[in-house]
């Protein structure tokens, strides 16, 4: 009975935020919010890590992000978190850049609790055309 009882104390003193992570190809960003989401905790992105312009989306730029995130969280006393993983989405790619696999994983890793991972791309159900040339071969 007293084991069961240190179980739910120790889940009872998690404080949980919301960590959005929007990863395009281009850029990586790390948004932490209260669970709301109405106020913006910590905010970081690739490009704030890194000086060439075509690195902001890299994998190594996103993790030094991500570890940045945890510190920040860590002193404002959030030490568990649900994670928000977003694309860009619409008529666009609906498939995460790359930086979107080790923010997560540097999360993780830096020791903070993972609660729920949820994909929040827009997909559109009937979508506007897509920018681009018309498709296929003409004779």
């Amino acid at each position: 009975m007293n084991e069961k009882n240190n179980f739910y104390k120790k889940n009872l003193d998690l404080k949980f935020g919301v960590v959005h992570i929007y990863a395009s190809f281009n850029d990586t960003f790390i948004h932490v919010t209260d669970l709301s989401g109405s106020e913006t905790l910590v905010r970081r992105t690739g490009g704030m890590e890194v000086k060439a312009d075509r690195d902001e989306s890299s994998p190594y730029a996103a993790m030094i992000a991500a570890q940045k995130v945890a510190e920040k969280c860590k002193e404002l006393g959030i030490n568990a978190l649900h994670i928000k993983l977003r694309a860009k989405g619409g008529n666009r790619s609906k498939t995460p850049g790359p930086g979107a696999q080790s923010a997560m994983r540097a999360l993780a890793r830096s020791g903070l609790k993972i609660g729920r991972i949820e994909d929040v791309t827009p997909i559109p159900s009937d979508s506007t055309r897509r920018k681009s040339g018309r498709g296929g071969r003409r004779l």
